[in-house]
This record gives C-alpha cells, sequence and structure tokens, in this order.
C-alpha cells in the first residue's frame, strides 16, 4: 500500500452528472476509488463493495493491485480532508475491469480522456485554467460569476503560498487559519457555512454568490498583506494574522449590510438554483 504524506487541493470531476474526486499525485491524477465504485454500481454503499472486493481481489491473486493503491487526503463529506483509497488511471482500469457495469466501457473512455488531459496540462498549464472556466460554464455559471471565482482562485493560492513560506503545515493548519478567516469575515467556519447552505460535499465556493466570493477574497488578500508586513511565522501568529486579515472583511461587510439593510450571506447555494431553473 503506498503511504504518502502529500496533501493537494482536492478537484472535482464530472462523469454523467456524477462527481468523482481526484486529486494530483506525482504529478498525474489519481481517482477516488469509492467515488468509481459508487458511479458503475449504483450502490449506496459504496465503502463496503469496496472492502469486499478489495479482499476477492486480493484472494483471487491481485496482491499487486493492492500495492498500487494509495491513501491519499481528499476532501469528505464533512468538508474535512480524510486518507482515501486512491488509485492512477492505469490501476483504475484495473479495478474497473473487475466490476459488472453497462457503464464500464463509458467509463473507460472517460477516464482515459481525464488523464490525456493532464499530461496536455502539464505541456500547457494554462489549459488547466481554461478547462476550469469551460467546466463552470457548462454548470450554467454566469461569465461574471466565473471572473471572481477563478479570481479567488488566484487569491487563495497566493495566500496558501504564504502560509507555506511561513512555516504552516498543509492540511489542519491551513484549514485552521482557513476557519479564523471565515469566522471573523461571515460569523461562520466553512464548515458550519456549508450546513447554513444545506450542503455536503460541495465545494462552499462554488455555490456562493457575487457579494460572498468578494468579502471571501477580501478576507484572505488582507491576510496575506498582514502576514507579510508582519513577517508572521508558524500556525500561532498566522492565527493571529489571519482573524486580523478576516476582520477587515468582517468589518466591511457589517458597514454594507447596515447601508443595504440586506445580508451579505445567504442560505441559497447552486444546486437549489438549479431545481427551480427546472420546475
Amino acid at each position: 500500500m503506498i503511504m504518502t504524506k502529500e496533501i493537494i487541493t482536492t478537484k472535482i470531476a464530472i462523469f454523467r452528472k456524477k462527481e468523482i474526486r481526484k486529486i494530483l499525485h506525482n504529478n498525474e491524477w489519481w481517482f477516488s476509488i469509492i467515488d468509481v465504485v459508487e458511479v458503475l454500481t449504483g450502490t449506496e454503499r459504496p465503502r463496503k463493495y469496496w472492502g469486499d472486493l478489495k479482499k476477492k481481489l486480493k484472494k483471487e491473486g491481485y496482491p499487486e493491485l493492492s500495492e498500487n493503491i494509495g491513501q491519499l487526503k481528499i476532501v469528505a463529506s464533512d468538508g474535512k480532508k480524510r486518507e482515501t483509497d486512491c488509485a492512477n488511471t492505469e490501476t483504475m482500469f484495473r479495478i474497473i475491469q473487475t466490476i459488472s457495469s453497462p457503464k464500464a466501457e463509458p467509463f473507460k473512455r472517460w477516464l482515459a480522456k481525464v488523464g490525456y488531459e493532464r499530461v496536455q496540462e502539464i505541456e500547457d498549464p494554462e489549459l488547466a485554467t481554461k478547462r476550469t472556466r469551460a467546466l463552470y460554464k457548462a454548470k450554467g455559471y454566469s461569465d461574471a460569476w466565473i471572473e471572481k471565482r477563478m479570481r479567488g482562485i488566484e487569491v487563495r493560492a497566493t495566500l496558501t503560498d504564504e502560509w507555506k513560506k511561513r512555516g504552516v503545515k498543509e492540511g489542519q493548519e491551513y484549514a485552521i487559519l482557513t476557519a479564523e478567516i471565515s469566522k471573523a469575515t461571515f460569523g461562520m467556519t466553512p464548515s458550519a457555512y456549508k450546513k447554513f447552505k444545506k450542503l455536503k460535499r460541495e465545494n462552499l465556493r462554488d455555490h456562493m454568490n457575487d457579494l460572498e466570493l468578494i468579502f471571501t477574497m477580501l478576507g484572505e488578500a488582507s491576510t496575506t498583506e498582514i502576514a507579510q508586513n508582519k513577517d508572521a511565522k508558524g500556525l500561532s501568529e498566522n492565527k493571529v494574522v489571519a482573524k486580523e486579515g478576516g476582520e477587515i472583511a468582517g468589518g466591511a461587510r457589517k458597514k454594507l449590510e447596515l447601508k443595504s439593510g440586506k445580508k451579505v450571506s445567504t442560505g441559497k447555494n447552486y444546486l437549489s438554483k438549479r431545481k427551480i431553473g427546472r420546475s
């Protein structure tokens, strides 16, 4: 079993409107096996199905398959990163062959395409950004929203790069600092915000409106600026800075709410928007 301490942001791939988590590891895409199992089998207990299948594969003489499966930390339904069985494209093909499903062949073609796209992105990094924009567009988001979301991704990347330089550890410590910014900005941690919007595994920022995205960016950009000016080191110092950065955005949010008479944070999400659109 491959073990790793590498933690990279979880991405979502879409196969026939079903979400499959993927993560970059050793410069290639690795996919959540239980997500693939759920898509191919339709089972309500993908973890049990995969557990039984693993035992069967070992029993039938495929021990090398287990050796090529890695436990990587990806975002779970509660918003926290947890170690999950993942496999690269080659290993995933072999797993799919053991699952009897009419979706197997189209999924193989989809998997090959996603794997090839990663090769293209290595050669031309701008393709990743273009594909992200295209995915949001295909989901029905407006161009104006997409621009803010893409800018927010850049602001977030700048902040996490700054944290890394300042000795903050990826994963749990990043989550702690992000929670501090969110609490000071919106009065809610990201996990509480997801409950407020009635979200489960979905990405919170993909369900924010324009103002929510703008204040999120303000909080994170302010945190980056203060961290640089104060030369904050380690978790404890950056935790203070994260609160200060969030308070700048939180203060601006409260002033806007006072003048407009409306709350910035809303329980609406993109899922409910799509349901309304269909009715």
